[in-house]
């Protein structure tokens, strides 16, 4: 099995194409069955984000795999593949674990360090988890990555420069209201996690009186008791807006919420004077209608303005000892992916020793049947003590050399010069590539030259 990752961000995209790529929690399942679905993914893990939405797979092969994600991808999307060219990467085997290490360091996030990206990774391994799209590889690719993201935020400072987007978006909306936030009346549209962090950083701010809306109402009223806010049905959500400065809008819905014709009667009903109406948009699909920008005395920060807006503000203070940290995790993980290639190898030469000491041990008994028992036992132990001892040392060595750049070659020629018959992992790995998909994708779309897995 090879790793494959394939997806787009807000690197690639502009947010119109992400909406059309977001996979809403209640299709997740579908989707991730969809994926395994395909000939030649065996395993897949999917985070669909705010701000990216990749696929993590296990596939027989680069080209059939590719083509495979590509197409439930552009399925999702509703377009053909080839639309999706321009905005999709990839990356392959080892620079796959390296892309899903730097991801869960923050590393690759619009706010560099920012550690909400943890929580949503975890997510995404829970739901393929449940869906039982996750095998032995991602399980390992999964778990390793998330203790790669704790390990980079305890023992560097990255959490310094890494501030959520939430924070980020809340930064540039106190720039817009003379710098502070403090005694401005807020709102959250959304009781997500994402609404939850916006309204915990209001309040630790400073702003207030501070307000909830949701569709569902209950999880409104529970959020809203935690941080001392007000929680309003969405029906009233008109009325609410025209008393408020900030929105803070993070909502699941696939429609946006804060439509023209919304936003436009609440300012309406807002008192003379009040100033500016900052709406953050930090859902997608958007929450905030196109057109609400135009509209007079109200700003909109969503995530192609913040992209732009931060990508010379990135911290980097200390992402060169976090990328270190990567790179130490990432060749570790190979190390025990190689170990792990050559374990049915090692397997398959130990059960062809049992099988000859057990064929011998047959012989011996119809050659000589007056041997007792007891003695029977002892010649077998005797013989499988000098087997064992025999391939002790070999074995251990191999999987040593395994570990090492190259390692699957030693598996190779184990396999050559015993014969050795070793099932393969899973039945799609013996089904050749198919050919290439007529599109050409961002960043590492060739596989590797020598030592490929």
């Amino acid at each position: 099995m090879k790793l494959l990752a394939v997806g787009a961000s807000y690197r690639t995209a502009p947010v119109a194409t992400l909406e059309r790529l977001a996979v809403p929690p209640a299709d997740l399942t579908r989707t991730l069955d969809r994926l395994v679905a395909q000939s030649y993914v065996a395993e897949a893990v999917l985070v669909s984000t705010c701000n990216r939405v990749e696929v993590y797979a296990a596939v027989s092969g680069f080209h059939g795999g590719l083509g495979d994600i590509c197409a439930v991808l552009a399925e999702q999307a509703g377009c053909p593949p080839a639309a999706l060219a321009n905005h999709l990467y990839v990356h392959y085997d080892a620079a796959a674990v390296n892309h899903v290490f730097r991801v869960a360091a923050g590393l690759d996030s619009m706010v560099v360090g920012e550690a909400q990206i943890l929580g949503q990774l975890r997510d995404a391994y829970h739901g393929a988890s449940g869906a039982d799209s996750a095998g032995r590889l991602l399980h390992e690719l999964m778990q390793q990555a998330l203790r790669v993201g704790k390990r980079a935020h305890a023992e560097t400072n990255i959490d310094r420069a890494g501030q959520s987007v939430v924070t980020a978006a809340l930064d540039l909306a106190a720039d817009l209201l003379d710098g502070e936030l403090a005694g401005r009346p807020a709102m959250v549209v959304g009781a997500g996690a994402m609404g939850a962090l916006g309204l915990a950083t209001l309040s630790r701010l400073g702003a207030g009186p501070l307000t909830v809306t949701n569709r569902s109402a209950d999880r409104a009223v529970r959020l809203a008791e935690s941080y001392g806010a007000n929680a309003v049905p969405m029906a009233e959500l008109v009325d609410a807006l025209s008393t408020v400065d900030i929105v803070v809008a993070a909502t699941a819905a696939t429609e946006p919420v804060l439509t023209r014709d919304v936003v436009t009667r609440a300012l309406a009903r807002r008192d003379a004077g009040r100033g500016r109406l900052v709406l953050l948009d930090l859902a997608v699909p958007r929450d905030v209608e196109a057109g609400v920008a135009e509209l007079p005395g109200v700003e909109v920060i969503d995530i192609d303005r913040m992209a732009a807006i931060l990508a010379d503000g990135a911290a980097a203070a200390d992402a060169a000892e976090v990328t270190r940290i990567v790179a130490d995790e990432v060749e570790a993980f190979l190390s025990w992916l190689r170990g792990a290639d050559v374990a049915p190898t090692v397997a398959a030469l130990r059960g062809r020793a049992d099988d000859v000491v057990a064929a011998e041990l047959r012989r011996l008994a119809q050659r000589r049947p007056d041997l007792t028992d007891d003695q029977r036992a002892e010649v077998a132990r005797t013989v499988h003590r000098v087997v064992q001892r025999l391939l002790h040392q070999p074995t251990v060595r191999v999987r040593q050399l395994a570990a090492e750049p190259g390692g699957d070659q030693y598996a190779a020629l184990l396999r050559e010069l015993f014969d050795l018959q070793v099932p393969q992992t899973s039945p799609v790995d013996t089904v050749p590539d198919v050919v290439e998909p007529e599109i050409t994708l961002l960043a590492d779309t060739a596989p590797p030259t020598g030592g490929a897995r």
